[in-house]
């Protein structure tokens, strides 16, 4: 237990909240249930319910922003870089060995880092500046792009060698992308979000219809060091950038997280929100199917198609040009049609797509099937990186992306591994068809998860909670603290009062309560008393500033239930041992 401290060690009452009403009684004013958003309960398929990021039809509204205009076109330089970097990464796996799965293992070791790394990124993006995250980020790639060229200048890479930096450069991928897709909401208005996002899709993808042909010619004149050379080089574009950009400081009044905590805050939040976890189960789904091209084109332009590293370079090309058009055909797709029909039409166009490849001999039938894809790529990722952004409030927005990115580039990596194993056995069509069928699978499972589609539901702090006036100095540390809120509830009101308490169980606990319960006096029937346990009396304020907007009209429907003209009482009790610590001595029992 802590003991009393300083009463500036503590978070000011009006640091962070304007006192209300309830500042005599400490009713939790701004605790109300969460049951409204995406992110809450699960919402039916419904009829498609266009979203406010649809009203421009423009995708490329965002540009209008300078701050975000400056970074977009320094990733420009940065995705060209990535792509020749993987050209050449890819081609001389393909040279080094004959084998399916190392070849296959490039694109899994790029992409694995994001599954182990990404969710303590997304906790660093959501508990300090993002930017300072990023530039450090961007610092490393340039670092480990440049050692890469070096031992490749020196000709002494080998796979193992290839694969260890290809799986440094995915952890700095790794840190970057939380802080850099949680950073939109700072760069452009709600309004512009989901062409913003698109936009971050089509800078990767329009570099991509050129960035592998560059790389493939780069490779086959200069060697792969060169286009090792050249990734390093093109990461000064996104510092430079960065190192521009006055980001704003958001008020930070209560310490940050410690790492554990908030991992496992975003665990939670994630866990009790039934309509993230059915995007992140679809993301993953589709990343596990759609990767498969990417992963096998190198053997694919080799063994079926007898191409060259030019040949592959321009099938990435067709990948990346198909991505374009669906990112500028996106706007318009999400004003007439639901999100669940975009997405399910997507992994359909995905394993219309990879059947083409499969079954294609020809340079030119491979390529359209290369372009489906593509389209049917960026269409579902920018959909589902938008729709985790709207469904989740900006504290824990980082972790939220982190855990879909966990998901969907840890089913990319296990993807990868697997169709590259796969192929060796039955063959590149076969595993590029049972790919396909997963696919079709992809866009069944909407029948069961379908996706809900954009709201206007306000995930902006509520800031009507007031911490108490106390008579104890605590640390920001003390506690344990316990928590009893006194309800009357009339015996008419009883039902919908149970209703209402079952649905704030799982906002208590998904905002970090622990030990919920609710309890009912047996003398007095209609006394409820719920009660939970926070760790410290920090954890206690920043349990209640979680609160959204979008909570209050379900807390006050709550309150409604309350008999008597006062909201319901709050006792805020902080445990104390009454027994030290050092006495072990056994308590004996009473005889009846």
């Amino acid at each position: 237990m802590s003991d009393p401290a300083r009463p500036e060690d503590l978070p000011k009452p009006d640091t962070f909240e304007t006192p209300d009403a309830d500042a005599r009684t400490g009713a939790e004013a701004g605790d109300p249930q969460v049951l409204t958003g995406p992110s809450a309960a699960p919402s039916g398929t419904g009829a498609a319910d266009p979203a406010p990021e649809a009203t421009s039809h423009s995708p490329l509204a965002p540009l209008r922003h300078p701050a975000f205009r400056l970074i977009w076109t320094a990733t420009l330089v940065a995705n060209l870089g990535t792509l020749i970097q993987n050209v050449g990464a890819g081609w001389m796996m393909a040279t080094l060995t004959p084998s399916h799965d190392m070849v296959a293992l490039v694109q899994a070791s790029t992409t694995l880092p994001v599954m182990i790394l990404a969710i303590a990124a997304g906790a660093l993006a959501d508990n300090f500046p993002r930017r300072r995250v990023m530039l450090m980020a961007q610092t490393f790639l340039l670092v480990v792009s440049a050692l890469l060229a070096v031992v490749a200048f020196m000709g002494l890479l080998n796979p193992w060698t290839l694969l260890t930096f290809t799986f440094l450069l995915g952890c700095g991928s790794a840190m970057h992308l939380p802080s850099w897709q949680a950073s939109m909401r700072d760069l452009v208005p709600r309004d512009d979000l989901a062409a913003a996002v698109t936009l971050n899709s089509m800078s990767f993808n329009l570099m991509r219809s050129i960035g592998p042909a560059l790389g493939g010619l780069v490779v086959a004149w200069a060697g792969p060091a060169t286009a090792f050379a050249l990734n390093a080089i093109s990461y000064t574009a996104v510092i430079y950038a960065l190192a521009r950009w006055n980001s704003p400081q958001e008020p930070r009044a209560l310490p940050p997280e410690r790492m554990g905590h908030a991992i496992s805050a975003g665990l939670r939040y994630v866990s009790m929100s039934p309509n993230l976890m059915r995007m992140i189960g679809r993301g993953l789904v589709f990343g596990v199917g759609a990767v498969t091209l990417l992963a096998l084109l190198p053997v694919i332009t080799r063994d079926m198609l007898g191409g060259t590293a030019t040949t592959y370079g321009v099938m990435l090309g067709a990948f990346g040009l198909g991505a374009i058009g669906g990112a500028l055909g996106s706007p318009r797709i999400r004003a007439r049609f639901s999100i669940e029909t975009i997405i399910c039409g997507a992994f359909v166009l995905s394993a219309v797509g990879t059947a083409i490849v499969a079954l294609s001999r020809y340079e030119a039938l491979t390529v359209l099937g290369l372009m489906i894809a593509g389209s049917a790529w960026v269409s579902a990722l920018s959909l589902f990186n938008v729709s985790v952004q709207l469904a989740t409030p900006r504290w824990v927005v980082g972790r939220a992306l982190s855990i879909y990115q966990t998901a969907t580039f840890g089913g990319m990596a296990v993807g990868s591994w697997f169709w590259g194993l796969l192929s060796d056995v039955i063959g590149i069509p076969g595993a590029l068809l049972a790919a396909a069928t997963v696919m079709v699978v992809g866009a069944v499972l909407g029948r069961i998860w379908p996706m809900p589609d954009f709201s206007d539901v306000n995930l902006d702090p509520a800031n009507r909670f007031s911490a108490p006036a106390l008579r104890l100095d605590l640390k920001p540390q003390s506690g344990p603290i316990m928590v009893m809120i006194d309800w009357d509830i009339p015996p008419e009101n009883t039902q919908a009062f149970l209703a209402a308490m079952t649905e704030r169980r799982r906002v208590r606990i998904r905002d970090g309560a622990q030990q919920w319960a609710l309890l009912r006096d047996l003398e007095n029937p209609d006394i409820w008393v719920e009660t939970y346990h926070v760790p410290t009396w920090v954890e206690y304020i920043r349990h209640n500033i979680r609160r959204t907007q979008a909570d209050v009209e379900s807390y006050d429907r709550l309150v409604k239930l309350h008999r008597g003209p006062e909201r319901p009482h709050v006792h805020r009790m902080i445990e104390r041992q009454t027994v030290p610590l050092t006495d072990d001595t056994m308590i004996p029992h009473k005889l009846p």
